[in-house]
């Protein structure tokens, strides 16, 4: 199997705020490229035995399947959620420029 062209991995949150700090955070690490926040969404799941509703933020993620287990690591400890949603979508196709600018701007330097 072929690796994928870039990723896109999905978060949520309960806050704008909270999502503005994931996304900062990654991008500033150079874990995504970028990040985009929408919301409020609101979220039907369950936990701990009952149904509970919520709203919340996604934070969608763009970045490559070398930076993934970083970021993933990134969220984990960046995150408030105790079990968080962290979702990996592969991008099969794309704009090779774009492509391209995503793995420049998630690849690790000499000044981190």
């Amino acid at each position: 199997m072929t690796e994928p062209a870039g990723l896109t991995v999905l978060t949520t949150t309960d806050s704008e705020e909270k999502a503005r700090a994931l996304a900062r955070g990654a991008v500033d690490a150079r874990l995504a490229a970028c990040a985009q926040i929408s919301g409020p969404v609101t979220s039907v799941y369950r936990w701990e035995g009952a149904v509970e509703t919520g709203e919340e933020w996604q934070v969608l993620f763009k970045t490559t399947p070398h930076r993934y287990d970083e970021l993933e690591a990134h969220l984990v400890a960046a995150h408030d959620y105790e079990t968080p949603e962290i979702i990996a979508t592969p991008v099969v196709r794309g704009s090779a420029r774009y492509l391209a600018w995503v793995s420049a701007e998630t690849a690790p330097t000499a000044a981190l």
